[in-house]
């Protein structure tokens, strides 16, 4: 059994709260900048270049990427070996958002009321989700989520019948809708199966994947191509002002369902798709 304190999960997530909004992941940024050479529009090749230069000056001037500094997505792999002292894991992770988005100077956006909608003041509580996984160490994935994005994405609850054509429909359809309120270029993470909620979780989790990957899933892997052609020619473009690169990737994962059940998520993120993973 290996003993964790809690204080340096704090720590950790207080340092990848930090560093998420600043940078991006090196696949990202090798996306974002290699579409500038695929950009037809010479609009849309002016945005994507306002794009990079934005990135250069948030890494060497400490300004976060965008204005927009999320609410903190966790996700956490924790080990079956893993004993944590000196407290509450929840309120470790909760701690360590606070003092990133304070000491930090990033904004914080989280209300406590859904309703009432009186600010928390440091950006808490973040939205967490838990795996026990074999082993004895801790995995923690740290994606901050802009609103502008995430109030574009959808759930589909399809029926059997509609199939593949259904899914990709339903998936073409909600970046169009999404159009330039999502900040494009996009990257569209979908989730296909299970449940209502865990579809949504799935399509939350594509958006980690790594630009350069694929799912093994020869089928789906297809599908993820063929969207992507589809929505890129849509015409929406950098910025929602016309060319060929709306979407940057199209990332699917899959789980088994229901035999009357056919739910797809999409979850739509902007093109700085944020988001950090480190080990303790």
């Amino acid at each position: 059994m290996r003993e964790i304190s809690v204080d340096k999960v704090t720590e950790k997530v207080k340092a990848m709260c930090i560093k998420a909004n600043h940078f991006l992941s090196s696949d990202m940024e090798g996306a974002l900048l290699s579409s500038i050479e695929k950009e037809e529009s010479e609009l849309g090749k002016k945005v994507l270049c306002q794009l990079r230069e934005n990135l250069e000056i948030a890494g060497s001037d400490m300004i976060p990427i965008c204005q927009d500094t999320g609410m903190a997505v966790v996700f956490i792999k924790v080990g079956m070996d893993v004993h944590f002292t000196g407290g509450s894991l929840e309120d470790a992770i909760n701690e360590g958002i606070r003092q990133g988005y304070t000491e930090g100077f990033l904004r914080k956006s989280v209300v406590k009321d859904p309703i009432e909608r009186v600010n928390t003041g440091d950006n808490t509580p973040g939205v967490i989700h838990y795996e026990i996984v074999p082993g004895d160490s801790v995995e923690i994935t740290l994606a901050p989520k802009g609103f502008g994005s995430e109030n574009m994405s959808r759930v589909f609850m399809l029926k059997p019948a509609d199939g593949i054509e259904g899914v990709k429909n339903a998936i073409v359809t909600a970046v169009k809708e999404a159009g330039p309120n999502a900040c494009p270029p996009m990257v569209v993470g979908v989730g296909i199966g299970g449940t209502f909620e865990k579809c949504a979780l799935l399509a939350k989790k594509a958006l980690l994947r790594p630009m350069d990957e694929y799912s093994e899933i020869p089928y789906v892997k297809e599908l993820e191509k063929e969207v992507l052609d589809e929505i890129n020619k849509s015409g929406i473009g950098p910025g929602g002002l016309g060319g060929v690169i709306t979407a940057l990737k199209v990332n699917i994962l899959t789980y088994p369902t229901h035999i009357a059940g056919l739910p797809v998520a999409v979850n739509i993120c902007c093109h700085v798709n944020r988001h950090v993973t480190e080990v303790l």
